[in-house]
């Protein structure tokens, strides 16, 4: 099973992987240009490794996080979520014309919950007990 994530995920890397990757880390280097958006640039970061390595990992809700995450994840999904969201849609209804980008295709789908709520989450990696993610 090791072996084949890694497999995907290099596969991935080259496909979608490495671009997702890079947009994600300019917005978050835009974000931390003003003081007041540095929590959205780390959580753009966080985003931007998850990206490049999807294959193995899953998202989990983060215990403890109240109210400021959730503050900070409405003004994320009206500023940049939704059109996150939209953007791995149309990555994946591309990868899906292949049947090996069907497995790519699911990645792209699976990173849409952390696109549109990226604060009180965290990226976990699969074989790790947790709750599932909840929106």
């Amino acid at each position: 099973m090791a072996l084949l994530r890694f497999v995907l995920n290099v596969i991935w890397l080259v496909v979608a992987g490495f671009w997702l990757a890079v947009g994600y880390v300019v917005a978050g280097l835009i974000c931390c240009v003003l003081i007041v958006t540095i929590p959205f640039g780390v959580a753009s970061f966080r985003m931007a490794n998850y990206a490049l390595w999807p294959f193995g990992r899953t998202i989990a809700k983060q215990p403890g996080a109240g109210a400021p995450s959730t503050i900070g994840n409405v003004i994320w999904l009206i500023v940049a979520g939704w059109w996150l969201a939209l953007g791995h849609i149309a990555t994946a209804i591309g990868l899906a014309v292949t049947i090996i980008g069907i497995p790519m295709a699911w990645a792209s789908l699976k990173m849409i919950p952390v696109a549109l709520a990226p604060f009180g989450n965290e990226i976990v990696a699969s074989d790790r007990a947790r709750d599932p993610w909840k929106f």
